[in-house]
């Protein structure tokens, strides 16, 4: 006859390898959601493109509904009048100002001129997000590290160590154009 020890040292064991399958499989679950997420929000973009290009020739852009995220139900629905303007991240160079990127880009970097001023260091998106009173969800943290990086590459954002950005060296405030 088994002892009650070595009983619950097998229900133990059982109970352990269901929990780590679950963890797993809440892992996975987890990534492929974030997955479709950036799918989503990638075809929300190519859509939006393609009623830029099907708009008249005439300076009038196309204007279409829609909602940014189908679980803001609370949130009405935005006027989109194509593609905004300053939507395009031009590579940065002395004398650029700010004014030429979008509000969303000038918050980014509004932001990381504050830290910079105060001396408080990099920001990651997580942070980010928060600072804007944005709900801190993987979508809206990769949507803002989507921008980041996107800054990283054309030269107004330094990253030097992954997921901490910080403003590149001679980017400045932006009232005197860099």
């Amino acid at each position: 006859m088994p002892s009650v020890v070595g009983l619950l040292e097998q229900h133990e064991l059982a109970a352990r390898r269901r929990v780590d399958g679950l963890r797993e499989e809440a892992d996975r679950i987890q990534a492929e959601l974030a997955a479709a997420e950036l799918e989503w929000q990638e075809w929300a973009i190519a859509r939006r493109r393609v009623d830029t290009v099907l708009a008249p020739d005439d300076g009038a852009t196309a204007e279409a509904e829609f909602t940014a995220d189908p679980r803001d139900a609370e949130v009405p629905s935005m006027r989109w009048d194509g593609a905004k303007p300053k939507s395009q991240v031009p590579v940065w160079r002395q004398g650029l100002a700010w004014s030429v990127l979008s509000v969303d880009y000038q918050r980014i970097l509004t932001a990381l001129a504050d830290r910079a001023r105060l001396h408080q260091g990099p920001l990651t998106c997580q942070e980010m997000a928060a600072v804007f009173g944005m709900d801190v969800v993987p979508a809206r943290v990769e949507a803002l590290r989507s921008k980041a990086k996107r800054l990283v590459a054309r030269g107004w954002l330094a990253e030097q160590q992954p997921g901490r950005f910080t403003l590149a060296a001679g980017v400045s405030g932006p009232g005197d154009g860099s």
